[in-house]
């Protein structure tokens, strides 16, 4: 039974939360309320807490979240036909939801919708916007009719099933668009979530070699690195990237370069000069809008490099995501560090961070109930 309401974790500024409460809309034929039975927390959750995004037109108040997995409490009958659940089905919810007219959305590159709000995604839209309940730091979500919810093997503990983004994400940079293929070198330039990840996409996909960085304080998510499949992993306060990635290729470059680190550009620099002639640089990382890289585009132009922004992943991704992570073929739990719940969300954003001393957070979720 749907409650007549929703507690709510808000942010009403920047690195301010207050929780709120909201009515559960009556569904129609094809939306649904979602209850949420756990929101992963991505990077960019940090800099939205921070007011990142504020730059690109994200306002205040809003319920973030957009990494949720839950349970269909109620559902119309047209999005039941359509998405192929029903009350009681377990999902992972896509958070992009287009606008569903633009030209990019009638082509199905909804990743780039340009008709709908800044970000026309779960966890980036006002609570102004009726019925308010957008993001998954919440005990109940609303699935506007655009939704892409994909069922999920009931028995998947909570802690995996809120992998499937940042696998969807290690699927779609690492192995799909970045146009990879058997026995190709990749380097991971960056080993959170979405590195890690991309590390297992790789070793799936059948890379040759597969090199990952992150920092000296990184060494524990390097090391599981290794255990998905690494070959190498490099902590780049230590050791050169560029001399490390030659000597072990034998100056050869790797094929593929794919940047997913955080505000940092130094890894686009040496992505540049690591990348073999007609190689592929993946930029992935969000780097926020005042950053700038300094570089030598004729580097570029004499090696013919590629080079690809990628934002976000669609269903491609998802589905193998989904359907890698249900597998049990790696010890992806070995990922999950920290669960919070509703109220204490400001502490769950700031351990993921690196912010709690003593804390080495990897994978953080909210668990509203």
């Amino acid at each position: 039974m749907v409650p007549a309401s929703s507690r709510a974790a808000v942010q009403v500024a920047d690195q301010t939360y207050e929780i709120q409460e909201f009515a559960i809309p009556a569904i129609r034929a094809d939306d649904a309320i979602l209850r949420v039975d756990a929101c992963g927390m991505c990077g960019s959750d940090v800099e939205q807490y921070d007011g990142a995004f504020r730059a690109i037109g994200i306002e205040y108040p809003l319920i973030p979240g957009h990494e949720p997995v839950g349970t269909i409490a109620a559902i119309g009958d047209d999005a039941a036909r359509r998405w192929g659940v029903r009350e009681g089905d377990r999902v992972a919810v896509e958070p992009l939801l287009g606008c569903g007219t633009c030209e990019s959305c009638l082509l199905g590159n909804y990743r780039r919708c340009t008709a709908g709000a800044a970000i026309e995604a779960y966890g980036y839209l006002p609570t102004d916007r009726a019925p308010s309940l957008w993001g998954g730091y919440a005990e109940y979500m609303y699935l506007a009719p655009r939704t892409i919810a994909m069922k999920l093997d009931p028995d998947l503990p909570l802690e995996l099933a809120a992998l499937y983004q940042p696998m969807a994400a290690g699927v779609r940079w690492a192995a799909q668009d970045s146009g990879l293929r058997l026995g190709d070198s990749i380097l991971i330039m960056g080993c959170g979530q979405r590195g890690l990840c991309g590390v297992v996409a790789a070793r799936e996909a059948g890379a040759g070699t597969i090199i990952v960085t992150g920092l000296a304080k990184d060494k524990h998510k390097l090391a599981l690195a290794t255990e998905f499949g690494a070959d190498l992993t490099i902590a780049v306060d230590e050791v050169d990237t560029v001399e490390a990635v030659r000597d072990f290729t034998g100056g050869r470059g790797v094929d593929i370069a794919v940047d997913v680190s955080a505000v940092a550009t130094q890894p686009i620099v040496d992505a540049v000069a690591v990348v073999r002639p007609g190689g592929t640089i993946v930029l992935a990382g969000v780097k926020g809008s005042g950053n700038q890289v300094s570089l030598v585009p004729d580097t570029i132009t004499k090696k013919e490099l590629t080079v690809k922004g990628m934002w976000s992943q669609d269903i491609r991704a998802f589905e193998p995501a989904l359907r890698l992570i249900e597998s049990r073929k790696y010890p992806l739990e070995k990922m999950h560090t920290h669960s919070f719940g509703l109220d204490d969300v400001p502490t769950a954003v700031e351990t993921l961070a690196g912010r709690v001393p003593g804390e080495e957070a990897m994978h953080v979720m909210v668990v509203p109930h």
